[in-house]
């Protein structure tokens, strides 16, 4: 439950919603509204501030931040909410139920979330419809003014609120909530909109005798917004960067996220957002995919989660080609078998640091979480012990417990996938530290680090998703031929990183494996991408490398129309060369 403030704006944006729907019935034409220039009564370009990375809070002991975030855990885990699907700005509750729980304290119910029905995806496409031919004739500046607002509430009145949710209901550190689901989506939501200005201020060239301009359309149709469980950020990012280029969208939260979810929903309408711009619709992934994908009106895709699944959504897309208004942008980021490679120069230190934190903060959840590692045989033996003297004072537990490094892994599903992992390590490889799993009151996986007899065991191949970590040793003298053992064994291609203080096998491994991962790291862990700074994507079988966090990404959710104005338009149709002499 939110603060009493929160309660005020929440009921603020849903009276603004009714007003909304009392005044204009969704048939009626829109009001004329600002045309590219901006706000009526308003002359000059204007500029949105200037981006600077959102500061990243301690919670140390004795912190104003940490007093109020716990405050706030303790006041959401002791009630039980209601979430509605939101179409149209409308609350729909439809009576088929699912329930949210923590990850760490799985009897623990934090709410009782609506599901949607095909009827209720239908009525979504109509909101959207509705919502577009006003929305995407607003001024850029106007939308992005917006999600200026919302970084400006999560960086204030709602942090408390999003963290707190993030962490009971994802099993988030108090630091790995600060990091995503405070941290992260307040840049992506400053930085999308100065993306956004150097993208439409990008225009062709122009001479005396015309003015040529590219006019940056939102897509015909809408977009649908699929968002994964395990960062709050991405939630947040994936519906709103189209939003923000005038595209109306139909998100569907994951459903073992669905608390930080709706509190986001939330925070968008005390932003500003019009009812139908972003539609919040809950549910069963296989009747909502169906009746979205095929949809003829369906202008885009924005994925983050399994690659089985996009490849599913994406084979659908193709089968129905014949369907759509539009060529619909597909945009997803998907798996990984993010690695690291160390040198015989490493520093031994800095790796240790690695694996454990790349590894296993948020229980190895993260898409660019470190799950294989190669360590020549001369580092080997020091690289294991301080490994393992690290793995020994990892605690684990309720997050709520502050001194805890790790948390519950995800769901039961997540739990009896990479219980089986274990299961096969124990017969096929060797366990250095680790391996208990314990699903009685939370699903917690111990971190665990495995040795591998070869570097192409499953374990060093299959995405796990989880705080396992698989070491592959290597004769010193086989760089190279490491090098390309990492390059071919994976089928994606998301994060990677080398150790080593020898330029000459940086420069190797650069080249090596340019293409084994979109986001590359030299003497750093393969995790934590940081917006602005660090754009965040890969290709191959870890998806299609659009890049959240740049204007890459924006650029995926416009349709140029470029528009010729002729001062002097001729008025012969005869040319010079036609003359006689």
């Amino acid at each position: 439950m939110s603060a009493p403030a929160v309660t005020s704006r929440k009921k603020s944006a849903a009276e603004t919603h009714a007003d909304r729907e009392a005044s204009a019935d969704a048939t009626s034409q829109p009001q004329p509204v600002p045309q590219g220039g901006g706000m009526p009564g308003f002359n000059g370009n204007r500029r949105v501030p200037p981006p600077v990375n959102e500061t990243v809070k301690s919670y140390a002991p004795g912190s104003p931040e940490r007093a109020a975030l716990k405050a706030k855990l303790d006041e959401m885990a002791g009630e039980r909410i209601e979430i509605p699907l939101v179409i149209g700005g409308e609350r729909i509750r439809t009576g088929e139920r699912a329930e949210s729980v923590m990850p760490h304290d799985h009897k623990h119910v934090l709410a009782d979330w609506h599901k949607a029905s095909k009827e209720h995806v239908g009525r979504a496409i109509a909101a959207a419809n509705a919502a577009h031919r006003e929305w995407a004739n607003w001024s850029w500046e106007d939308r992005a003014a917006v999600f200026l607002k919302a970084a400006e509430l999560l960086a204030t009145t709602w942090r408390s609120t999003v963290n707190a949710a993030t962490m009971l209901g994802q099993s988030k550190t108090a630091f790995q909530a600060e990091i995503d689901s405070a941290a992260e989506l307040i840049d992506f939501w400053r930085f999308n909109p100065y993306y956004a200005q150097e993208l439409y201020d990008e225009q062709p060239l122009s001479d005396r005798s015309m003015w040529n301009q590219l006019d940056y359309r939102p897509l015909e149709g809408f977009v649908y917004a699929v968002t994964p469980f395990n960062f709050t950020s991405i939630a947040g990012n994936l519906p709103t960067a189209p939003a923000l280029m005038g595209n109306t969208v139909i998100w569907k939260p994951a459903s073992s996220a669905m608390l930080s979810a709706w509190y986001l929903m939330q925070l968008l309408e005390e932003a500003g957002l019009p009812a139908g711009v972003i539609n919040f619709v809950p549910g069963d992934p296989g009747p909502i995919s169906d009746t979205l994908l095929s949809h003829r009106d369906l202008a885009g895709v924005h994925f983050t989660g399994s690659t089985g699944v996009f490849n599913s959504m994406w084979k659908t897309i193709g089968a129905s080609m014949a369907n759509y208004r539009s060529y619909p942008r597909i945009v997803g980021e998907t798996g990984g078998k993010d690695f690291i490679v160390a040198h015989a120069s490493a520093d031994v230190d800095a790796l240790a640091v690695a694996v454990v934190r790349g590894g296993f903060e948020y229980q190895g959840q993260k898409c660019s979480a470190a799950s294989r590692v190669y360590v020549p045989a001369s580092l080997w033996p020091e690289v294991k012990e301080r490994v393992v003297a690290m793995m020994k004072e990892i605690r684990m537990g309720d997050v709520r417990d502050f001194r805890n490094f790790v948390g519950a892994v995800i769901d039961r599903k997540a739990f009896g996938k990479i219980s089986e992992y274990l299961d096969d390590a124990k017969q096929n490889a060797k366990i250095i530290q680790g391996g208990k799993a314990d699903g009685a009151k939370g699903f917690f996986i111990e971190p665990t680090l495995v040795e591998a007899g070869s570097p192409d065991y499953r374990l060093m191949c299959e995405e796990i998703f989880g705080p396992v970590v698989t070491v592959s040793v290597f004769d010193d003298a086989k760089w190279a031929e490491t090098l390309s053992v990492i390059d071919r064994t994976s089928p994606y291609a998301l994060t990677g990183a080398v150790f080593s203080r020898d330029r000459k096998a940086i420069k190797q491994a650069g080249v090596a494996l340019r293409n084994a991962a979109g986001n590359f790291y030299v003497n750093d862990k393969p995790t934590g991408a940081v917006v602005g700074q660090q754009p965040f994507g890969g290709a191959r079988g870890s998806g299609t490398n659009d890049k959240a966090g740049s204007k890459l990404n924006l650029v995926r959710w416009v349709s140029a129309r470029n528009v010729k104005e002729t001062f002097s338009p001729p008025r012969d149709y005869r040319y010079s060369f036609m003359d006689e002499k």
